[in-house]
């Protein structure tokens, strides 16, 4: 529920960030290409193990400046500030110049078809997610299941509702019918208690700013309550159903201008009524960039409000629904004075569960009572161990959990009193991404997959009397590679300061360690966010030409706890490039690749590392594929929702901060005639996350100053934002693109 629980919700920020570069979501494929045969993969078919020629590259002039601001005694240059306004005659046009150019480098590939029909036919494979189940108000002993599902072409995953575990599907909402390019995506959704009621965002061109509705189930229909303004929202619904409480931001002109991606609050919503007019039941003079999220006690009279403060502290408060006038927004903070994060994983009955790291870095589990419901009469049920916990759910008398061993999923089962109880069987090495559960019902429902294997949905229930007997026939997707003819490793980098830095590798069984193999490194390592093993489909053409495909568990990520986060935020935040540098050097110490053959990929924060350990160290990597970057770590905090970061990264209006912040900054360290490996920068003028000025700027500030002789390309998507929501049809375009450079700039052919 916490901030961090957004970004997670969202690659399902970052497993959002991965999933959607690499691919998942559905259109018509193109006609007339060849297309590839599953399983008959073709060897590899590099055509070189040396670098290219070098040559001079096409470059489109970019207006220099003399802008040179002077920062705690700093003489900071930017000599493409006038890059920041998207807004300008001069910025669109030279952006059109750059996505022309970059149309052009990459249509002169000649596989280009071929591997477009392949990404094409890999994706029709669909996505599938975990069910949430409601028991039926109707009937006592039947339950609805909800949960989404994209097939074949769709551009967007579809609603559906189950009633019973066993009986057929029925959709409920469908986005692609708003809108035949599929540009409309469904953000968000929270069934009533009883099922009977759909509470809805959805959103255009992937701002993610979303339009709440509310659908009768039964009949399909939406209400005529619509609510604006309801970004990544929480919804918490009474008993009765006859309203919800809700978050919402404020409107245009209720707050200071550029704050109204801010001042997020609590509202209660009853059904019919005007919006104008609900209630604001918790936000009031708290600060802007708190973050409160909603869950109700099983009666309705409590509300605990969770407020993310970052990603390394939340707060967790109590309000009494029924309390009249000032009283009833005051509520009780919980957990006060605490620098320590507190998730709510469940009310049952009188109590509730919080996952937290107050004492135990890797997590532990207590439970406080409504009737005492201060920290200090919290008991633990389950305590810290060696691997960290990282998602539960409470399952009628039972409780499920997640944890990670060295960046691994596996599910433990325990009594509400934390008794052990056994264990989900996973089929393998790989992430439980969702781990879903209702407190009256009898099941758990784990969202897995691994390298080699697309999502599998396991049931396990609780009903029988042997605790690992489990049901897998809720529903898999098939995977499209032969997974017999690879394999997947783990082995250690050593980073800088000697930390012992986790990589997986994904590879073919008859790999020679001969240093020639072309090997795409990923990375990310920042807000806490776990980095492990899952499919991307669009990995596939890459692997079956004898590609490798390595992932870094890094510092800054929750893989190890809330000390590894710590260990790569604020002014440690160099730790993280030094634990990806050190990765690549194992790589190519270990003869996996070289510097010829190594191309690295990251989004987001993760194109953050990108722009950082490109400049550090060009002389490592071939190929840079940087998406949705930040790249100017001085002015980052003065654009879209950047602000919420802080907490992250430190803010370059404090001297401590600006200092560290300014050491790094990728805009800032490109230096003059260096050879740079080629780069293709990624971003979208509907990204509301991070302002596509980063990429315009350092696109300029990179082109002007590589004498490599590879090329530095910017591709900026039209209707499309961070990645969340996405349709398939552009994802593909982009995938495309991305696979074509990279696979240009490696010498492999499709």
């Amino acid at each position: 529920m916490r901030l961090a629980g957004w970004f997670r919700a969202t690659q399902l920020m970052v497993m959002l960030a991965v999933m959607s570069v690499l691919g998942c979501r559905s259109a018509a494929p193109p006609s007339g290409s060849a297309m590839a045969t599953p399983g008959t993969p073709s060897a590899s078919v590099a055509t070189s193990t040396q670098a290219a020629p070098t040559s001079p590259t096409a470059v489109i002039p970019s207006r220099k400046t003399a802008t040179v601001d002077t920062l705690f005694g700093e003489q900071v240059p930017d000599p493409y500030r006038w890059l920041e306004d998207g807004d300008s005659v001069e910025v669109k046009t030279w952006t059109e110049q750059q996505n022309e150019l970059t149309r052009k480098t990459l249509v002169a590939f000649p596989d280009r078809e071929k591997l477009e029909h392949r990404l094409w036919q890999l994706h029709e494979l669909g996505t599938l997610g975990a069910p949430v189940s409601r028991q039926s108000a109707k009937r006592r002993r039947s339950r609805l299941y909800f949960y989404t599902r994209r097939d074949g072409k769709l551009n967007q995953p579809i609603l559906y509702v189950r009633d019973g575990v066993r009986a057929p599907d029925r959709p409920l909402i469908d986005v692609n019918e708003a809108a035949p390019d599929g540009t409309v995506a469904l953000d968000w959704w929270f069934p009533s208690e009883d099922g009977s009621l759909m509470a809805y965002g959805t959103s255009q061109d992937g701002t993610e700013e979303s339009v709440l509705h509310i659908r009768d189930v039964k009949s399909g229909r939406d209400l005529p309550d619509t609510i604006d303004r309801t970004r990544a929202c929480s919804v918490a619904w009474p008993p009765d159903g006859k309203g919800f409480y809700y978050t919402r931001y404020p409107a245009v002109g209720s707050v200071p201008a550029g704050e109204e991606s801010y001042h997020r609050s609590v509202y209660l919503h009853k059904l019919g009524d005007d919006p104008a007019h609900d209630e604001k039941v918790f936000g009031e003079g708290r600060d802007k960039s708190d973050w409160p999220s909603v869950a109700l006690s099983p009666g309705g009279r409590w509300l605990m409000i969770e407020v993310g403060q970052g990603w390394s502290k939340s707060e967790l408060l109590l309000l009494d629904t029924k309390a009249k006038g000032a009283a009833r927004g005051q509520g009780v903070t919980l957990t006060a004075g605490k620098e320590a994060l507190f998730d709510l994983v469940a009310v049952k009955d009188d109590v509730f569960y919080v996952r937290t790291n107050d004492g135990a870095p890797l997590f532990q589990i207590r439970v406080g009572s409504f009737k005492k419901p201060e920290l200090d009469s919290w008991t633990t049920v389950v305590p810290e161990s060696q691997d960290a916990l990282e998602q539960a759910v409470v399952v009628s008398n039972h409780l499920a959990a997640a944890y990670l061993k060295d960046a691994a999923s596996s599910v433990r089962l325990f009594s509400l009193e934390g008794q052990p109880r056994g264990e989900v069987a996973l089929p393998g090495m790989g992430t439980v991404t969702v781990l879903s559960g209702e407190r009256t019902g009898d099941e758990v429902f784990c969202s897995y997959s691994s390298f080699l294997s697309p999502t599998n949905v396991i049931r396990h229930s609780f009903r029988s009397v042997d605790p690992r007997a489990q049901d897998l026939s809720w529903r898999r997707l098939v995977s499209p590679l032969d997974a017999e003819r690879f394999q997947v490793e783990q082995v250690r980098a050593t980073s800088k300061d000697g930390t012992a830095v986790p990589v997986f590798l994904v590879h073919r069984k008859d790999l020679p360690r001969d240093g020639h193999n072309p090997a795409l490194l990923y990375g990310y390592g920042g807000f806490n966010v776990n980095i492990t093993p899952t499919f991307k489909p669009s990995l596939v053409p890459f692997l079956e030409r004898g590609g490798v495909y390595a992932l870094a568990v890094l510092r800054g990520g929750g893989e190890y706890g809330e000390a590894w986060h710590r260990a790569g935020m604020l002014e440690q935040k160099q730790h993280v490039f030094d634990d990806f540098i050190a990765a690549a050097e194992k790589l190519i110490a270990d003869k996996v690749t070289s510097p010829t053959r190594l191309a690295v990929e990251g989004r987001s924060n993760g194109g953050l590392l990108m722009g950082a350990v490109l400049t550090q160290r060009p002389d490592l990597f071939r190929a840079v594929v940087c998406g949705v970057p930040l790249l100017d770590m001085v002015r980052y905090h003065r654009f879209r929702i950047a602000q919420l970061w802080i907490p992250e990264y430190g803010s370059p209006d404090d001297a401590k901060a600006f200092a560290w912040l300014y050491a790094y900054s990728p805009y800032h360290h490109v230096k003059d005639n260096t050879a740079y490996p080629g780069v293709l920068f990624l971003t979208a003028l509907s990204d509301t996350r991070v302002d596509p000025m980063h990429a315009r700027k350092m696109t300029a500030r990179l082109q002007a100053a590589t004498r490599g002789g590879q090329p530095v390309l910017l591709r900026v998507e039209t209707k499309a934002g961070h990645g969340q929501g996405k349709p398939l049809g552009k994802v593909i375009e982009q995938l495309t693109d991305e696979w074509t450079f990279l696979f240009q700039q490696l010498q492999m052919t499709f």
